[in-house]
């Protein structure tokens, strides 16, 4: 993750959360009243985020230390703590919601994440994410994807083209929009092509795409269109498959799976900031 971004991006969390400060946690504890704590999971699965817990407390007050003992793509149980902070209760307080909302999400990303690894099993397919992320959480949620074994497909619209039914109904043909594409983009980029037929895997093949994607196709019709693709051109499968139906793709030849589930349909990771108690 980039350090600027992340830091950014936790101010921002952190600002809308806090706003003009902790009415509860200011109320009760005097700012100079210190106390310990460890986050710990609830639930097995891989951890990710733990950056997250120090850059959010170096963000609140640096008078709180952080203490990790995991890291992330560690795969914890329940009652494993990941982590023990110290310092004033106000501010541990102040910090936790924002850490467990993120933390929590990102776990949960990770470990569906290394689940579909597990159970597609077949080094010869990459698995990875989409664009289907929370708005402003996208560097988080892509992180988290990696972190669990899979791979990133583009950031935005910024850094691939993907060319989809809709651009090639405006446009007329693949064909057509190939062109127009290769006359504007530079060299170094990518063009992908979402196809749904063999006519049209046909016709990406002509125009020289780099990459043809088999859109909403069964495992027979993806087997089928991967081998009619020429091998420098990479090919990915993408739509209606999920954990569930995963172990149906192996060995269907593509170079890799797109899952929009990944960060679509979240379930968080279960942690918890638990207080260490005076004995």
């Amino acid at each position: 993750m980039n350090k600027l971004k992340l830091r950014n991006m936790l101010q921002s969390h952190l600002l809308e959360d806090i706003g003009d400060g902790d009415l509860t946690s200011q109320s009760v504890f005097p700012s100079n009243e210190t106390g310990s704590g460890f986050f710990t999971a609830k639930q097995e699965g891989v951890i990710c985020g733990i950056a997250i817990i120090k850059e959010v407390y170096a963000l609140l007050d640096p008078a709180i230390e952080v203490k990790t003992s995991v890291i992330d793509g560690d795969r914890v149980l329940p009652g494993m703590k990941i982590a023990q902070v110290n310092g004033p209760i106000a501010s541990l307080l102040t910090g936790e919601r924002v850490i467990l909302n993120l933390i929590q999400r990102m776990s949960g990303i990770a470990t569906i994440t290394n689940k579909c690894v597990e159970k597609l099993d077949d080094d010869s397919i990459q698995l990875c994410d989409t664009r289907k992320t929370v708005p402003g959480l996208r560097m988080l949620d892509k992180y988290a994807v990696v972190t669990g074994g899979g791979k990133n497909h583009r950031y935005g619209l910024y850094d691939g083209v993907m060319i989809k039914d809709n651009h090639i109904s405006f446009c007329g043909s693949i064909i057509e929009a190939v062109h127009k594409v290769r006359k504007n983009v530079g060299h170094m980029v990518k063009i992908e092509v979402e196809t749904e037929t063999e006519e049209q895997v046909i016709e990406a093949i002509s125009a020289g795409a780099d990459v043809i994607m088999f859109d909403n196709r069964s495992p027979e019709e993806v087997r089928k269109f991967a081998r009619m693709v020429p091998e420098p051109i990479q090919t990915e499968a993408s739509g209606g498959i999920y954990l569930e139906s995963l172990e149906s793709y192996r060995g269907t030849g593509v170079d890799c799976i797109s899952l929009g589930f990944l960060t679509h349909s979240v379930k968080s990771l279960d942690i918890s900031l638990l207080v260490e108690e005076e004995k």
